[in-house]
């Protein structure tokens, strides 16, 4: 079990590491990584919210839990019980971000400009701030 306040401190470092990916170049980097930083957040706010000590993390703590068991953020924003907070008030920053998949790791270099990571790092960060 990932312990909430592990989860807090990982998702922290994930920005931190972004943006040392963003100053030196590695957009595609800084911007998937920051996405997990998000993941990690919300996993952290769904603690809280469910008042877990922390997230599952191996095969048999996840047994009964299958619909927390994702990388989907906006699921993640909902089991989170943030989302109408989130999209009232920072809809632009989740609009940005939403569409982060895991599956970015696998995106072809150059796919990110250092703009569009800056946007992206920006806005997670906002949002970290509000979770």
């Amino acid at each position: 079990m990932l312990l909430k306040s592990e989860l807090k401190r990982i998702a922290t470092a994930r920005l931190q590491d972004a943006r040392l990916l963003l100053d030196n170049h590695r957009y595609d980097s800084a911007a998937y990584l920051c996405g997990y930083a998000l993941e990690l957040k919300l996993k952290y706010r769904i603690c809280i919210s469910l008042h877990w000590d922390g997230f599952p993390e191996t095969n048999n703590e996840f047994n009964g839990l299958q619909s927390f068991r994702t990388h989907d953020l906006t699921l993640l924003l909902k089991l989170s019980g943030r989302q109408a907070m989130i999209q009232r008030e920072l809809f632009t920053e989740w609009s940005l971000v939403s569409l982060w998949r895991p599956e970015f790791r696998h995106s072809r270099i150059g796919t990110q400009t250092q703009q569009s990571a800056r946007t992206m790092i920006e806005a997670v960060q906002i949002l970290l701030r509000k979770l």
